[in-house]
């Protein structure tokens, strides 16, 4: 039997913190808080402030997301009927001003997308196996895109394994990729433009205003409930991990271990416009990954702050990537639905969409490899 050690980073092995560490971890959240606002406001109506302003508004987002999460772990610690009027006005903060920046990273990651598809000889060298193997699975994937009429956009049977198909198929693409880019380019960056005007909007309102006042009072008096000074954080950090190792157990993580689940991909072809059904458990695990993160930082105290599980990142970072990768693929669906679309624009969105259902599959491998990694090094 091998011998178990205790992980020095791990802050659930330390000394028993009570309620006065997670008043420390509230009050320095807050204060970062109220700083990323000074900051947002000082240059947010700058000529060159753009980029100074859109760090401000994350740091805005990283805050209230630890406050609220904190809030959910440790609510039996603090008063009750403030945390449930803190939590959705916080999430509410956090949502719209994540709005802007995932348009903007979703619009990157599909014209790179496309452009590795379609673009150069070695982009297509890379995907021959694609286009020449599999181009069934890609004319199911431009009609699940919205649009029946792309299987006769796609030339040569769609039973042929031979190269010429997948060369044909390949023109095809380039034909149609920089349509489906100017299009994809003109719907994202409108909804961009319209979250920058909501989140600006938000910022300058009440609700929002009301916030901040009470953000400003928590950076001095943490409404702790009287047994909070003798209570152990332990525990509740502890139920937070065991949530999320309990949501894990549940995915289908012998499928994950694979680099490519096909029959997940022909799943995710549907025509139907709802949400990915496989995709919500990931993201509520992504979800519960957070809580844990948060919670072993209140646990920690200030000096543990600096202490990064690498574990835990890598397995967040690939959760990340499949949140992207499955929102992208809505968004190139949502796309070929457009009225009077070229067959060929089309079917350029639909390869698009199979392939960053690809990438949710290889994010969810690259997960079930880190989360893996976790359970051995954990025994």
């Amino acid at each position: 039997m091998a011998q178990q050690h205790l992980d020095p980073t791990d802050p659930l092995a330390g000394p028993a913190p009570s309620g006065d560490a997670l008043a420390g971890y509230l009050r320095a959240q807050a204060t970062d808080f109220l700083r990323a606002l000074r900051l947002h406001r000082e240059t947010g109506s700058g000529a060159n402030g753009a980029e100074a302003s859109g760090e401000a508004a994350r740091a805005l987002r990283r805050s209230a997301r630890r406050i609220s999460a904190s809030l959910h772990t440790f609510q039996s610690l603090l008063d009750s009927d403030w945390c449930e009027g803190m939590r959705p006005e916080l999430a509410w903060v956090s949502g719209t001003l994540a709005m802007e920046h995932a348009y903007t990273s979703r619009l990157e990651r599909l014209l790179t997308a496309l452009h590795r598809l379609s673009g150069s000889e070695r982009a297509a060298g890379a995907h021959a196996d694609v286009a020449a193997d599999a181009p069934a699975d890609l004319a199911v994937g431009s009609r699940a895109a919205g649009a029946a009429r792309v299987g006769a956009a796609a030339p040569g049977n769609a039973s042929s394994r031979t190269h010429p198909t997948g060369t044909t198929e390949r023109g095809n693409l380039t034909v149609g990729a920089a349509k489906a880019g100017a299009l994809l380019d003109r719907q994202l960056t409108l909804a961009r433009t319209r979250a920058h005007s909501t989140a600006l909007q938000a910022l300058g309102s009440s609700r929002f205003h009301a916030i901040a006042d009470k953000v400003a009072v928590l950076a001095s008096e943490v409404p702790l409930t009287p047994a909070a000074a003798t209570a152990d954080l332990r525990p509740l950090a502890t139920a937070a991990k065991d949530r999320l190792t309990d949501a894990v157990a549940a995915l289908p993580l012998v499928t994950a271990g694979h680099p490519y689940n096909a029959a997940a991909l022909i799943h995710g072809l549907s025509p139907d416009t709802v949400p990915h059904p496989q995709d919500a458990p990931w993201h509520q695990v992504r979800l519960l990954l957070r809580l844990h993160r948060y919670a072993r930082e209140a646990v920690s105290g200030p000096k543990g702050n600096s202490v990064v599980d690498l574990r835990l990142l890598s397995a967040g970072q690939a959760l990340n990537r499949h949140r992207d990768a499955s929102e992208a693929a809505a968004a190139a669906a949502q796309a070929a639905r457009t009225p009077r679309i070229a067959p060929a624009t089309a079917y350029a969105l639909g390869v698009l969409h199979a392939d960053q259902r690809h990438e949710v599959e290889a994010a969810r491998f690259a997960f079930q490899q880190a989360w893996q990694k976790e359970a051995v090094s954990t025994r």
